[in-house]
């Protein structure tokens, strides 16, 4: 443990807004049933685009789950943030308003989403609701979860780092929990679909037409996704005190950025990061048991990706499946609904599977556990998260 850090760290609650399950209980059912949230876009008009599949969140109902905050006062990611906060602290029981808490978000986009809604709604000479013309902050994000959950003693930051947000989040929540600045930390990722981000990957030639194939010898790219997730950690001592249910503990992470390229993975920075993350935990490669991996179904970061838990773990390492193949990219939320992929898989004992995959790229030696999960005894599993401008950051979580 490194200095400072004089509390181990457990996870006790889940929440989850995603495009294959809303839930910790109906996402761990869609990750063991290899769900594809895959569908055609509706949040935003996709007319010109040669094609329009994202994994986009339908039938979800904020308002059903918020208790104190009205959902239209929030952007579209602002709601699924303070849903899956709420959902997280019912998963957890516990009632953090008078704790010492930390609310720590992930986002890519932020309320992008609402800041189109306004100027397609001016362009087409609609009415816009007093509650959608004002400021939208990213920082609403992390302001709306201390709200929907009465929280006054309460630390706020929110991350930018692209899609390597949510472990970022993570990071923050585990060494303030760990070094007892906190007694609880709530702490994920965010983002909803907007035009901004599908047209920026589009134009890079990124977007897959049909579904995301990590891994794949034929993969074409990512799709496009949306969502949230939030993370309770606490205390273990708390926790067992209590007779918390304990999904995972947070073992350690890594972080670092090299600045290299705007959009290109390095491999010597990304394996010096997962390097970092384990001698942080305190872990050996050879004890983790599963990797969820960035896996984004481009040719360049699979390719890059593999190469360096080649490079970290040695010509057989663990088993590497991306979710992303399930949920697409959802962005600054997307390696937080894998951390819980990873609690979900440590606490049920199975590994999901990496879906859409036929045939695997020579390039991508790995075991990617194609399209069925298989049951497994999980001890460590690591989750990677790679960002643009070199931003990467993977964390480590154990089986208590």
């Amino acid at each position: 443990m490194s200095e400072g850090r004089v509390r181990r760290v457990a996870v006790t609650g889940l929440g989850v807004v995603s495009s294959i399950g809303v839930g910790a209980a109906d996402f761990a059912t869609g990750l063991r049933e290899g769900r594809s949230g895959a569908r055609p876009i509706s949040v935003f008009d996709t007319e010109g685009f040669a094609h329009d599949v994202g994994c986009e969140v339908v039938g979800f109902e904020p308002a059903a789950w918020l208790d104190r905050v009205p959902a239209d006062s929030l952007p579209r990611a602002g709601q699924f943030a303070a849903a899956a906060a709420r959902m997280a602290v019912r998963d957890a029981g516990i009632d953090p308003t008078d704790a010492r808490a930390l609310v720590s978000i992930g986002t890519t986009d932020g309320g992008a989403d609402r800041g189109e809604r306004i100027a397609e709604a001016v362009v087409r000479g609609t009415e816009v609701s007093p509650a959608e013309t004002g400021r939208v902050p990213a920082a609403l994000l992390s302001v709306g979860v201390a709200r929907e959950l009465g929280l006054s003693t309460v630390e706020i930051s929110t991350i930018a780092t692209a899609c390597a947000a949510g472990n970022y989040a993570i990071g923050d929540g585990f060494d303030a929990v760990a070094t007892g600045d906190v007694d609880v930390a709530l702490c994920g990722g965010a983002d909803a679909m907007c035009r901004m981000t599908f047209t920026g990957f589009y134009r890079l030639g990124a977007v897959d037409p049909s579904a995301c194939r990590p891994f794949d010898v034929n993969r074409q790219g990512i799709l496009t996704g949306e969502g949230a997730g939030v993370l309770v950690l606490e205390p273990l001592d708390a926790a067992l005190a209590r007779g918390a249910r304990i999904y995972a503990e947070v073992l350690g992470y890594g972080l670092n950025c090299d600045a290299g390229h705007p959009v290109a993975p390095d491999r010597d920075s990304v394996g010096r990061c997962m390097r970092l993350a384990l001698e942080d935990a305190g872990v050996e490669p050879g004890e983790v048991d599963l990797i969820s991996a960035h896996g984004t179904g481009t040719k360049a970061n699979d390719v890059t990706e593999c190469g360096a838990i080649e490079d970290v773990f040695g010509p057989t390492p663990p088993r590497t499946v991306s979710v992303k193949s399930m949920l697409g990219h959802t962005m600054g939320a997307a390696s937080a609904l894998s951390a819980i992929a990873c609690s979900l898989a440590i606490d049920e004992g199975f590994i999901p599977p990496t879906i859409n995959h036929v045939e695997t790229d020579p390039d991508c030696d790995i075991d990617c556990v194609p399209n069925v999960s298989v049951p497994a005894d999980l001890r460590i599993v690591q989750n990677n998260a790679l960002a643009f401008g070199g931003n990467n950051s993977v964390v480590l979580f154990g089986r208590n």
